[in-house]
């Protein structure tokens, strides 16, 4: 099939949440584990959540062409697609789901084309999604801070996305993704 779902947000915006269901909706979706070079946070595990590299790690698997994609997303913060992911769950025959920041689906649906459905999931607003981090209890305030900056350069670019779903209550915004896959996975 070789299909791909793509699904991007500021952070706090709750796809995170959104993907974890339709894992558990969609038993031929698997998830692809992005590589980062930043340190897990709360109960992350390495291998699950991410697969958390050094910097000097991410950097020679970027000399290696290891990554489908890959971004600074903050300075000296590195995210990316590994192809061994790619191919790993192609290999099974289901569709891969990511899970990553607004470039990086941006990135992704320029690669995969047709083979890719990409998901915007907006905030309701700003002050919503700040206070969905600071509930996190993840992050310090200045990562808060920066994080909430970012999501205005983010929101700006969600009509680059296929689809824009509003998480503002989470099963409507669940419904409303499903209706969107089911569609895409029919075609």
């Amino acid at each position: 099939m070789e299909k791909v779902i793509i699904f991007s947000a500021p952070s706090g915006s709750g796809k995170t949440t959104i993907v974890h269901q339709l894992l558990q909706k969609y038993p031929q979706f698997e998830f692809s584990i992005s590589a980062t070079s930043r340190a897990p946070r709360g109960q992350e595990v390495d291998g699950v959540d991410y697969y958390f590299l050094t910097e000097e790690e991410f950097l020679r698997r970027i000399e290696a062409d290891a990554f489908v994609e890959w971004e600074a997303v903050y300075a000296g913060t590195h995210y990316g697609t590994l192809r061994s992911e790619v191919d790993r769950i192609w290999s099974k025959g289901n569709v891969i789901v990511f899970d990553v920041d607004v470039v990086g689906g941006i990135n992704l649906k320029k690669i995969f084309g047709d083979k890719a459905c990409s998901v915007f999931i907006m905030p309701p607003s700003v002050e919503e999604l700040e206070r969905r981090l600071v509930g996190r209890g993840t992050d310090a305030p200045e990562v808060i801070a920066k994080r909430v900056a970012k999501a205005g350069q983010e929101i700006e670019r969600a009509p680059e996305f296929d689809h824009i779903v509003v998480n503002d209550v989470l099963e409507e915004a669940v419904a409303a993704t499903c209706a969107i896959i089911d569609k895409f996975i029919a075609e």
